[in-house]
């Protein structure tokens, strides 16, 4: 169910104007040349009532035939000098607002995803990616949108009622009055419509997002809908989500009838008395033939004028919509703030100490004075229950998430004084699932270290045994993995995760079930690679097969966010507790 809300136009529009700010000369030009743009249009019909009148002296007899060829021939100069005029400025109009409205677009996606991609961990996990990805495309629409209205709607009109309002009065007031009325009631009516159905266009546009959300969502998981069978349940749940779209889409364009017949009511209502009384005026010889074919010219431009600034209110509203979705993740601020005099963490030794730590996750108290030293080049593995809290401690040491009380120090100094992204560049991970880039093997590997040589990323490559996997790839190491390397069985990205940590070459190592996904024979083989990498470095070993970390130097129980453990594999086994009931349990296999 879509919340009903208000949309902020205030925020909105200050937004919009700060990224025109940086082509305020560019708008000032453009606004010049719509201004010449509408003064030609203006001299057509003005020529015409020229030619009107001239030719009706002339076939009265009371013009001569070489007075009316000269005004003709002057006529036609004029006429061909506005084309020349009107050609050119087209021409730089469209040129110019292709520039500026490209720059606005690029400037807005840049700006709005430069900052969503810095916010927290916890935006992340709680946003749909399909929601981001479709209000930064539409966005982008959307400016263009508001600058296109500007400029093609709401200028030329302004223009238009200036020039025509001083000219229609100089030669007809009665006329002015009646298209200024017909004018402002048209406006004001389709403002009236269109602000009722601003809260029906907001809740369309947001059902439309959790409608691409949750396709995004769908296909993402396509491999699990096919596994259990449930490709009609799915169907149907989309089948209602896509009817709700429908509905609101349904409500939101209902409001049309109204604009569109309550429109063609005022304008008929004014044309017939835009007929009446300058035609009275004509029968009484007060207008001349010209300066009525003058005052309907000036009409019908008007109107059309009328018709393209409604569509451009419709277009605002809707494009406000497109930028309230977006704009408001300008509003959010991340979570994890860096201190303002932050500097570059650069790790030398590689001792991590968790000193006094408390936290909690929305209300959840998951550490209470938690205390954990790993000393420069030691291997310490966490084990546990799922939910004991050793995948929280590693997002802590990134600072995912920042601790309620006490500290997390690298070589003694607290993270919280150095910049986020230093700190998680000096850290190298093996994360469990092992999500990849639409990219080559290669391109996935050097994500790492983008300065790498191509000696080492093959080194790196052959490191973790990938390179037997990669040469029997028709395109080698420049294989395309597909989205989140799901052209790659479980095994191969671990590889490809593996070779990316091992390039990135750091002090500190976190490996989170690196192996976890490989075969018995190729974990052995890796497993060995792998206490090759750790040395010389700080390791931090997650692990639910215990065979895996028997010869940590340090192996770390917890449960429930507690230490009830530590010490080495071989004293832990012969003393009661947790871990020897789960090495009981697995004889070398899993914890369940």
């Amino acid at each position: 169910m879509v919340k009903k809300k208000d949309v902020d136009y205030k925020y909105n529009l200050k937004t919009y104007f700060q990224l025109l700010k940086n082509y305020k000369y560019l708008f000032i030009v453009l606004l010049l040349i719509i201004l010449v743009l509408e003064a030609a249009s203006f001299v057509d019909k003005f020529l015409f009532k020229l030619i009107i009148d001239d030719g009706t002296e002339f076939i009265k007899g009371s013009l001569q035939s070489s007075d009316f060829i000269r005004t003709l021939i002057a006529v036609a100069y004029v006429f061909i000098a506005a084309i020349f005029v009107k050609f050119l400025g087209k021409w730089m109009q469209l040129n110019l607002i292709n520039k500026l409205d490209s720059g606005l677009i690029l400037d807005l996606k840049k700006r709005f995803f430069n900052h969503i991609i810095t916010l927290s961990h916890n935006f992340h996990i709680t946003h749909k990616t399909g929601s981001l990805i479709s209000r930064l495309i539409r966005g982008g629409g959307a400016v263009e949108r508001v600058t296109d209205v500007i400029l093609f709607n709401i200028a030329p009109l302004i223009f238009q009622l200036i020039i025509s309002g001083i000219s229609l009065i100089y030669f007809d007031w009665v006329s002015a009055v009646v298209i200024l009325l017909t004018g402002i009631l048209f406006v004001f009516y389709s403002l009236f419509i269109q602000n009722l159905q601003k809260n029906s266009n907001i809740k369309a546009i947001e059902q439309e997002d959790f409608e691409k959300a949750n396709i995004s969502d769908i296909f993402t998981n396509v491999d699990s809908i096919k596994y259990f069978g449930k490709e009609e349940a799915i169907k149907k749940k989309f089948s209602d989500i896509t009817s709700n779209t429908r509905n609101a889409f349904l409500n939101y364009w209902g409001y049309y009838r109204w604009l569109d017949s309550g429109q063609n009511l005022m304008l008929g209502i004014g044309t017939f008395f835009l007929v009446y009384f300058p035609l009275v005026k004509f029968l009484n010889f007060e207008l001349s033939l010209g300066t009525l074919s003058f005052i309907y010219a000036i009409y019908g431009t008007l109107v059309m004028h009328l018709f393209g600034f409604v569509h451009s209110i419709r277009e605002y509203y809707r494009s406000m919509a497109d930028f309230d979705a977006l704009f408001k993740y300008g509003k959010i601020e991340n979570e994890i703030k860096d201190k303002s005099d932050a500097k570059n963490l650069e790790i030398k030794e590689g001792r991590v100490e968790f000193r006094n730590m408390s936290f909690s996750y929305k209300k959840r108290n998951i550490f209470n004075n938690f205390n954990l030293v790993i000393n420069e080049n030691e291997k310490v593995a966490l084990v546990g229950h799922s939910g004991s809290g050793k995948t929280t401690l590693i997002k802590l040491l990134y600072r995912f998430y920042d601790v309620d009380k006490g500290k997390i120090l690298i070589d003694g100094k607290d993270i919280k004084d150095f910049k986020q992204e230093s700190l998680r560049s000096e850290l190298s991970i093996v994360p469990q699932e092992c999500v990849l880039f639409d990219d080559t093997v290669y391109n996935n590997i050097s994500f790492s270290n983008p300065k790498a040589s191509r000696t080492l990323v093959i080194q790196a490559m052959k490191f973790a045994q990938l390179d037997k996997i990669v040469k029997i790839f028709q395109k080698k190491e420049n294989t395309i993995v597909g989205e989140r390397g799901v052209k790659l069985s479980g095994g191969e990205k671990q590889r490809v995760s593996i070779a990316r940590a091992i390039l990135a070459d750091k002090k500190i190592l976190v490996l989170d079930e690196a192996t976890s996904s490989l075969d018995s024979e190729t974990e052995h083989e890796i497993q060995k690679d792998l206490h090759k990498l750790m040395e010389g470095r700080t390791s931090i070993i997650i692990a639910h097969r215990l065979s895996t970390i028997m010869h940590a130097d340090e192996i770390v129980v917890m449960d429930k966010g507690k230490i009830v453990q530590i010490g080495k594999h071989s004293d832990l086994i012969k003393q009661k507790g947790l871990y020897k009931r789960l090495w009981n349990l697995q004889k070398g296999g899993y914890i369940k």
